[in-house]
């Protein structure tokens, strides 16, 4: 069972906040092009937050070159730092994936899909929808 989100916004306050396409993406389960997004190709040591509230989501060691066009990572930071839920909007069944303390889509997780990463799972992560705090800023 999905439980409310903690940050609480409204949508003029999301869209006050966010960029047009931070807003799109993070409120509204848009999808950023491939191969554009700031952090597809990143090596930096760090951690990823949410762009919308804050909340620490994926770290920068569960980070791996998947060549699909959107960063990629094995795992979330924590079991409760995100949010699965079934997704059927272009008529298949995929796992969408929301940040646990907003709710705002970050992007889908796949499986079995043949990585060798220790999970065998892809969660493939909107660039927009997350910041990159670097370690040495930690």
């Amino acid at each position: 069972m999905e439980t409310a989100p903690k940050v609480n916004k409204s949508e003029q306050e999301w869209r006050e906040e966010l960029s047009p396409e931070e807003y799109r993406v993070l409120r509204q389960a848009g999808t950023e092009r491939p191969f554009t997004g700031e952090y597809t190709d990143t090596k930096t040591t760090g951690v990823y937050e949410c762009r919308a509230c804050g909340a620490e989501l994926f770290r920068s060691d569960t980070k791996f070159d998947s060549h699909c066009g959107w960063p990629s990572f094995f795992t979330p930071l924590a079991g409760d730092a995100v949010i699965e839920r079934t997704d059927t909007e272009l008529g298949m069944k995929r796992t969408e994936v929301l940040c646990a303390n907003c709710h705002g889509h970050l992007g889908h997780v796949f499986s079995g899909e043949g990585y060798g990463t220790p999970t065998d799972l892809r969660y493939c992560i909107n660039s927009v929808s997350l910041r990159l705090v670097p370690a040495e800023q930690k």
